[in-house]
C-alpha cells in the first residue's frame, strides 16, 4: 500500500505544478499533508511531523546555502568571479569550459558536500555562462553530475562514511576504489549529458539576483591570486580538516579543527575574509558589501522555502515507515550481497528521496551478508553508496535546489537530472561489479 500511496504522490505533485502552475513550496506541503493523512498519521502529529521535516532539511543546509549565496555574490559584484571565468576561458578556450567545469568539480567535491561545493562553485558557472554565451546547462550541468559523483561516491561524504563503518570498510581503501569509479563515471556522464537532444532543447535562464549583472573591464576586476584565495579558502580549510582527521584521529587539537572544517565555520571565516578582500582592500564600502549580500538573501528565499518543502515531504514518507516495509521485503531476496545491497538503496532512494535512509537501511540490511559471502567490505560500501543517487526526483530537496538554481521547470529537471542519477548508479554498479572480479 505504501508503494502505491508513494507513486499518485508523487504525480499530483507534479501534476501540481506543471499542469496547475502551483508554486513549489505550496504543492510540497499540500501533498505531504494529503499522504500523511491517508496513511493514518494522527492529525495532531502532521504539523510537528512537517516542522521536523523542514528544520531537518534547512539545518543542514540553510547555513551552507545562505554563506555560499553571499560569498558568491560579493565576488561577483566586485568583479571576482568574471576574472576567475575569464582565466578559465583563456586556458581551456571556450570549447574547453565544460572540461574546466569537471576538473573543477571534482578536485572540489572530493572533501566538500554536493550543497557547499555547489553554492561555491556556481557563481563562476554563471559568469562563463554570461562570458561565452552559451547554454546555462552546457557549463552547469557537467559541474553538477562532477558533484554529484564525488558526494555519493566517495568518503568523507556522509553516506559513504556511515556504511563503511557498518561493514566495517577502510575508509581509505573505499576512497581509493571509489576514485577508480567514480571518475571515469562521473566524466563520461558529465560530457555527455548535455550533448543530449532532450537536455539541448532546454534552455533556461540565471536566476535574478544570484550573480552580478555588472561587465567588469579589465581594470575594475580585482587580481586572480585575491579571487581564487576566496573561492579556494574554504576548499582548502574543509578538505584540510577531513585530512588531519584521517591521519591523527587522536590528536588533542583535533577538536578545533573539526570546528574549523565545518563547513558552516568554513563558509562564515571565508565570508568575512571575503567582505575585506572584496571591501576596503579595493576601496569598496562595507555598506556595499553589505548590500551584496542582502541582494543574495533576497534571491535564496524561494530557494531555500522549496528545499525546505522538499525535506517536510520527505519525512512525511520516512514516518510512514515504507523504509521497513521495503527493508522486510528484500531481505530474503536470493541476489549476490552487491547487487542486493545496490538495488535496495535505489529503492529506498527512489521511494523517500533521502539518499542518507536509503544507504543507512541497505547497509542494514545487507551487512550480515559480508562476512558470510566473503566479499570485501570497500566494494559492498561503494555499490550501496552508489544505488543511493539513482532517480532523484520530487521527493528529493537536493532536486529542488538544482531545480531552482537552474531556472527549470519540474519536467525539464526530470529529464536532466533524475536520468543522469540513475545512470550514474547503473555505471557505479558496473564499475563495482568489475572491481570485484579484479580483486574479488
Amino acid at each position: 500500500m505504501e508503494f502505491v500511496v508513494v507513486a499518485v504522490a508523487v504525480v499530483v505533485l507534479v501534476f501540481l505544478m506543471t499542469r496547475l502552475k502551483l508554486n513549489g513550496f505550496i504543492a510540497l506541503l499540500l501533498v505531504a499533508v494529503a499522504v500523511a493523512l491517508v496513511e493514518g498519521i494522527p492529525v495532531a502529529s502532521i504539523p510537528e511531523i512537517l516542522e521536523e521535516g523542514v528544520g531537518g532539511q534547512l539545518g543542514g543546509t540553510l547555513l551552507v546555502i545562505g554563506l555560499g549565496a553571499m560569498i558568491g555574490r560579493v565576488v561577483g559584484d566586485a568583479g571576482g568571479a568574471q576574472r576567475i571565468a575569464m582565466k578559465m576561458v583563456d586556458a581551456f578556450g571556450e570549447r574547453g569550459v565544460q572540461a574546466a567545469m569537471v576538473v573543477t568539480a571534482m578536485l572540489v567535491g572530493v572533501t566538500m558536500f554536493y550543497e557547499v561545493a555547489f553554492v561555491i562553485i556556481v557563481p563562476v558557472a554563471f559568469t562563463l555562462v554570461r562570458a561565452t554565451k552559451q547554454n546555462l546547462l552546457w557549463v552547469g550541468l557537467p559541474m553538477s553530475i562532477a558533484l554529484s559523483t564525488m558526494h555519493s561516491f566517495l568518503p568523507p561524504h556522509p553516506g559513504p562514511t556511515a556504511v563503511a563503518a557498518t561493514y566495517g570498510a577502510s575508509v581509505g581503501l573505499t576512497l581509493a576504489y571509489g576514485l577508480i569509479i567514480a571518475v571515469p563515471a562521473g566524466a563520461f556522464i558529465a560530457f555527455l549529458w548535455p550533448r543530449l537532444s532532450f537536455v539541448r532543447a532546454m534552455n533556461p535562464s540565471i536566476p535574478a539576483g544570484l550573480v552580478s549583472d555588472k561587465e567588469f573591464s579589465e581594470d575594475e576586476m580585482p587580481g586572480l591570486g585575491w579571487s581564487l584565495f576566496v573561492v579556494l579558502l574554504p576548499v582548502v580549510v574543509i578538505a584540510g580538516a577531513a585530512v588531519v582527521e584521517l591521519a591523527a584521529p587522536d590528536a588533542s587539537f583535533l577538536p578545533v579543527v573539526q570546528f574549523l572544517g565545518a563547513a558552516p565555520i568554513a563558509l562564515l571565516l571565508t565570508l568575512l575574509v571575503a567582505m575585506w578582500v572584496f571591501g576596503p582592500r579595493i576601496g569598496r564600502s562595507l555598506g556595499e558589501v553589505a548590500a551584496s549580500c542582502s541582494s543574495s538573501a533576497k534571491a535564496m528565499a524561494m530557494i531555500l522555502m522549496v528545499i525546505g518543502a522538499g525535506g517536510a515531504f520527505k519525512q512525511v514518507l520516512v514516518e510512514t515507515g515504507i523504509a521497513d516495509s521495503i527493508a522486510d521485503v528484500t531481505s530474503g531476496w536470493a541476489l549476490s550481497p552487491i547487487v542486493l545491497a545496490w538495488l535496495i538503496a535505489v529503492i529506498l532512494r527512489i521511494a523517500l528521496g533521502s539518499a542518507t535512509v536509503a544507504v543507512v537501511t541497505a547497509a542494514g540490511v545487507a551487512a550480515p551478508l559480508v562476512a558470510a559471502s566473503g566479499v570485501s567490505p570497500e566494494l559492498m560500501v561503494l555499490a550501496t553508496a552508489c544505488g543511493s543517487i539513482a532517480a532523484s526526483h520530487v521527493n528529493d530537496p537536493g532536486f529542488w535546489m538544482f531545480k531552482e538554481y537552474f531556472g527549470l521547470t519540474v519536467p525539464q529537471a526530470l529529464k536532466a537530472r533524475t536520468t543522469y542519477t540513475t545512470v550514474l548508479a547503473v555505471l557505479g554498479l558496473g564499475g563495482v561489479l568489475l572491481l570485484n572480479l579484479v580483486i574479488g
